[in-house]
């Protein structure tokens, strides 16, 4: 039965009470210090609510995104470092997940527009963090997509809209990812790359030049070069001329929202637009084989060392992110190196209260059935831990009981001010040593 509009007026207000109180009743939130450094392979997640309309706090730093940054200091806090150095500070450490040489790849939604994709303000946000690290960034950065034949990294994708303009999910929408990586950023470390075009194009394993598909089993991935040069092989690494190297990073960034197959879009189902559906197995994939398909493609080809759910603008009601009318501001953003917990904790306390419904609650039988298989086809494969990858977590999880949910909130963040938040973060790490 079809919802009652009437019934979707949920206020911000009411869904934060519901959303963070809910969380709390359900979910313990544990001292990190009970676990050691290591705190992070406990299944955690981190979550930044009421992050600001304008995000941009920072007049010396106009890329500072206060959600990005808000959740920097709260996954170092608690045991997750973004930064890998040798010294350790509030968001850095040895055992973190970006190095000062990584080329780093984004994966984006931007086979939609509108708030159908990802919010590419969060995304400047990140790429501005990764530019911004500690030891001085050589690396490279790349935001890419397969869109299936529908993708645009310049927002302007006609496939299921009524016209073909730059609307990109961001506080001002010509602000595509295109947009920011050529006027924004104008950085030779920055990049961007669509894969819609080479999606038919397989390439066997001897071949370092041609952008194209490799096949592994029943899923793809791809293997490209980069406007500077590199040679991205995403499973096998970054090719040298003679071998691969191990600093390449992924971080996925999906947009939380409804889907008909799979009745939500979030970190797994993402990898959709990772392989290529014209491998031959597209059919299965949607949707019996989901599980299956995006587990393998997170174990077997390469994990992501954060999935970065943008809950700013949660599409509850359409695919697209279009009308507005189907859309609720959420404000939020959750982290975690658990796809498995993330989907379902998104989905619990994030997607469904906004209408309550069914479909969309973790506990519906279509859901629990991909993400037991993912769960399961990954814990058989080894599970996802890489101290060498910055990964912390282990076996996945769909378990409550197994997760740990850390929450900050961004505007109180920023009102700290940009100057006091590194000495109080600093302040909270020497008294967690003494422990």
């Amino acid at each position: 039965m079809k919802d009652d509009p009437k019934k979707l007026s949920l206020s911000r207000r009411d869904f934060m009470k519901w959303t963070v109180g809910g969380a709390f009743s359900t979910l313990l939130v544990r001292s990190p210090r009970l676990f050691g450094t290591d705190a992070a392979a406990q299944n955690s997640l981190f979550s930044v609510s009421e992050i600001p309309g304008n995000p941009f706090y920072s007049q010396r730093s106009p890329n500072n995104h206060a959600g990005i940054d808000c959740l920097l200091f709260l996954m170092g806090n608690n045991g997750l470092k973004f930064y890998r150095s040798n010294v350790t500070g509030p968001v850095s450490g040895p055992l973190g997940m970006i190095a000062s040489n990584d080329v780093v790849l984004i994966k984006v939604n931007a086979q939609w527009k509108y708030r159908g994709a990802t919010n590419s303000d969060l995304v400047r946000g990140l790429v501005q963090a990764i530019l911004s690290h500690r030891d001085g960034f050589t690396g490279e950065i790349v935001i890419f997509e397969n869109g299936q034949g529908r993708g645009s990294l310049n927002c302007d994708t006609s496939a299921s809209y009524s016209d073909n303009l730059v609307h990109a999910n961001a506080l001002n929408e010509s602000h595509s990812f295109l947009y920011m990586v050529d006027h924004i950023f104008k950085d030779s470390r920055v990049s961007a790359f669509l894969l819609d075009p080479i999606r038919d194009r397989f390439i066997n394993r001897d071949d370092h030049v041609t952008n194209g598909y490799r096949i592994l089993e029943n899923v793809s991935y791809p293997c490209f070069t980069t406007r500077r040069g590199t040679r991205v092989e995403l499973r096998e690494g970054v090719w040298n001329g003679s071998g691969y190297g191990q600093n390449l990073k992924l971080i996925n960034v999906p947009v939380l929202k409804t889907h008909g197959g799979s009745e939500i879009t979030a970190s797994l189902k993402h990898f959709y637009g990772v392989l290529s559906m014209n491998d031959g197995n597209s059919g299965y994939r949607h949707y019996a084989g989901l599980g299956e398909t995006c587990g393998k493609m997170v174990v077997s080809v390469r994990p992501p060392v954060l999935n970065l759910m943008d809950a700013i603008w949660v599409s509850h009601e359409s695919l697209t992110g279009y009308p507005a009318s189907t859309t609720f501001n959420a404000n939020r953003i959750v982290a975690s190196q658990d796809p498995v917990a993330l989907d379902y904790w998104a989905a619990k306390n994030i997607l469904y209260p906004i209408n309550k419904n069914y479909n969309h609650h973790p506990d519906n039988a279509t859901i629990q059935d991909w993400l037991y298989v993912a769960q399961g086809f990954i814990n058989n494969r080894g599970g996802l831990y890489s101290s060498q990858s910055g990964i912390l977590v282990d076996k996945v999880s769909k378990n409550e009981s197994e997760m740990v949910v850390y929450f900050d909130n961004a505007t109180s963040f920023i009102q700290k001010g940009p100057d006091t938040i590194p000495r109080e973060a600093k302040d909270r790490e020497r008294r967690r040593r003494k422990f």
